[in-house]
């Protein structure tokens, strides 16, 4: 059933994370951290600096400084076409993919690069960009990013070092109050030290593996186009921010569609990370009102890719005469990456769900089992870990490694944290509602004291009722909520769904004003600022990612450890002891996954043989062929 990352949300800034590329209705990141090779500079003391092409904390990085090419794209890949998407969430106004208001275009950002960007093969490393090299000592005290002579912004000017400095201290004064304050704690401050070369100075007691990954994946925007408009990163707007990037906008209508047309004169196209990259002509997103509406128009030629997230559709929905004939691809491919942490989520800011009986009671309710056999076609697993499908999601007892992070914190943690296997999702019997699961459940609310009135409603000691309400946009997720609701009822919750359209649903997400959504809550491959805007207390009433709100003292602690990380192994052993401490807490009811790309698209595209393990890349790295549109075209295939 519907997988999914938020389109209208940016993504946790990661702040030491630099996304390689962005699909559509969301973005990929990929830390940028750590020490390369030291070389000697005769300067002062003769002080030991590195000077690399790119950076990599936690290992070595894959691509040497003359790479030509990165190895899973077709060097030869011809540039043109056109590939269109879909959003299936009807509506946006706005181009500013930073502001907290609004609902951002699908792509918004796509015309903005970063100094460094990560690759779809390598998880921890990044690579100069708009930067040539990057520069620092063997304590990180700074890193000297020196930019490339030919960077230009779209429309011909230089990226200088003085733009880089101005867009660091816009986000400091207008960027999202959780994404100022995580990089506020790593970064001391930026500055220009002539026309190519920008220096950050990091604070001095700031985690050692997010400074250099915090600096390059500042994004850069130019100085004098956002100045002559005074554009605010804080407000909705209805124009793009002027970029650097490969891709510009062409066109839009509100509610209806939006083209992205790739710049001919982009100063970045023969870098040897682009090489193979950015090949369409333009990228075209059709707005739809929902998903039911978005499948009719791709059967109908109005998109040419759809990345299917509904095995009902998967499963059922792929019959339809394009097919038939031979115009339209149904593949499966293979997808390396973790699982996205999705799951209904509970707003522990609201005093109903501040009690474990009661969160661990709706857990319950929900019949994984019989919602993949009945409504998913058997097509999916569930999801037990934050780093689900991944070597860092904790299993059984806690290790001594992760003992010993955990016993200082003894007295703060969940029962069973210490001594318990890893909390799990729990396991439910074929029929959708479950005895045995609503008898635990049941006793659980009891405990709480939610009593069973005369009318079948559970109550509290001052007569309020126990009302649940699951916000949802999207038709989609009905047929599971439904089921969901009912058994909740059946036990004396009086449980709702209310589907609002997107502006509202954005605008009650923004303002906590919610029971239980549903989100991705992921920590990533090597966590760092980003846990504290997704679970640290010092940003839950102010980060739109903390979409639980937690505020935990012991989690405070592990996100901490898990920051201050200076080897893999340690990384490793600080994420799984959080991981299974926010497991235990159960605020999350973990939804579902699958470990392949299923996905539909006209027969007018080709992709490397081999795809990378970390992105599919359709908006990236796969190209058009003319021959083959020509025909689909000629046939009446597409509108």
């Amino acid at each position: 059933m519907p997988t999914r990352p938020d389109p209208a949300i940016p993504a946790p800034a990661t702040i030491a994370a630099a996304a390689p590329r962005q699909a559509a209705g969301g973005a990929l990141s990929l830390l940028l951290l750590g020490a390369l090779m030291l070389l000697t500079t005769a300067w002062g003391a003769r002080a030991e600096t590195t000077v690399s092409h790119g950076y990599s904390f936690l290992g070595d990085l894959k691509y040497p400084a003359d790479f030509a090419h990165l190895d899973y794209v077709n060097p030869d890949a011809p540039k043109g076409g056109e590939i269109a998407i879909a959003n299936q969430t009807g509506s946006f106004d706005s181009f500013n993919p930073y502001a907290r208001k609004g609902v951002s275009a699908t792509l918004a950002s796509i015309g903005i690069e970063r100094l460094m960007t990560g690759t779809a093969d390598e998880i921890g490393s990044a690579y100069c960009l708009i930067c040539e090299t990057l520069e620092y000592p063997d304590d990180l005290a700074w890193v000297i990013f020196t930019l490339r002579p030919e960077a230009r912004f779209a429309d011909g000017t230089p990226v200088t070092a003085e733009d880089v400095v101005f867009t660091h201290n816009l986000f400091m004064e207008q960027g999202l109050p959780s994404y100022r304050a995580s990089v506020k704690r790593v970064i001391a401050g930026a500055e220009a030290l002539d026309a190519r070369r920008v220096k950050f100075t990091f604070v001095e007691d700031s985690p050692l593996r997010e400074r250099i990954g915090t600096a390059g994946a500042t994004p850069v925007m130019s100085r004098a186009w956002m100045s002559a408009r005074d554009y605010r990163l804080d407000e909705t707007n209805i124009e793009p921010i002027m970029g650097s990037g490969p891709y510009q906008l062409d066109s839009f209508k509100i509610n209806e569609r939006i083209v992205y047309r790739r710049n001919p004169d982009y100063w970045g196209e023969d870098l040897p990370i682009n090489i193979g990259r950015n090949n369409f002509d333009t990228i075209r997103v059709e707005y739809f009102a929902d998903a039911n509406a978005a499948f009719e128009g791709f059967k109908a030629g109005a998109y040419t890719f759809r990345d299917e997230n509904s095995s009902k559709q998967w499963a059922t929905g792929y019959d339809f005469p394009a097919l038939e004939k031979g115009w339209v691809v149904k593949a499966t491919l293979p997808d390396g990456t973790m699982a996205p942490g999705q799951a209904f989520v509970m707003n522990m800011r609201r005093e109903k769900f501040r009690d474990i009986r009661v969160r661990e009671a709706i857990g319950l309710m929900f019949n994984f089992e019989w919602s993949n056999k009945t409504l998913f076609y058997g097509l999916y697993a569930r999801i037990n870990s934050f780093e689900e499908n991944s070597y860092l999601a904790a299993e059984g007892l806690p290790s001594p490694e992760e003992l010993a992070l955990l016993e200082p914190l003894a007295d703060q943690l969940p029962a069973g944290v210490l001594t318990e296997p890893a909390v799990m999702a729990p396991t439910s019997r074929a029929r959708q509602f479950d005895r045995r699961n609503a008898a635990a459940a049941s006793a659980l609310l009891d405990e709480a004291g939610w009593k069973v009135g005369a009318d079948g409603i559970r109550r509290n000691a001052a007569g309020e009722t126990l009302r649940i309400e699951f916000l949802e946009r999207s038709p989609a997720f009905d047929r599971i909520i439904n089921p969901y609701v009912e058994n909740l009822k059946r036990i004396g919750v009086d449980a709702v769904l209310n589907r609002v359209d997107n502006a509202q649903y954005i605008d009650r997400r923004y303002a906590f004003d919610y029971d239980i959504i549903t989100d991705n809550l992921s920590f990533g491959y090597e966590p760092g600022g980003n846990l504290e805007q997704m679970f640290g207390s010092r940003e839950m009433e102010k980060s739109v990612f903390n979409s639980a709100g937690v505020a935990d003292p012991a989690v405070d602690a592990l996100i901490a450890a898990v920051r201050a990380a200076r080897t893999k192994p340690e990384l490793v052993t600080a994420v799984k002891a959080l991981d299974r401490t926010l497991r235990a807490i159960r605020f999350w009811v973990p939804q579902w996954y699958k470990d392949v790309h299923t996905v539909a698209y006209f027969d007018m595209f080709d992709h490397p043989e081999t795809l990378p393990p970390y992105d599919l890349g359709y908006l990236d790295f796969w190209w058009f062929d003319a021959e083959r549109y020509a025909a689909l075209k000629a046939a009446g295939a597409l509108n």
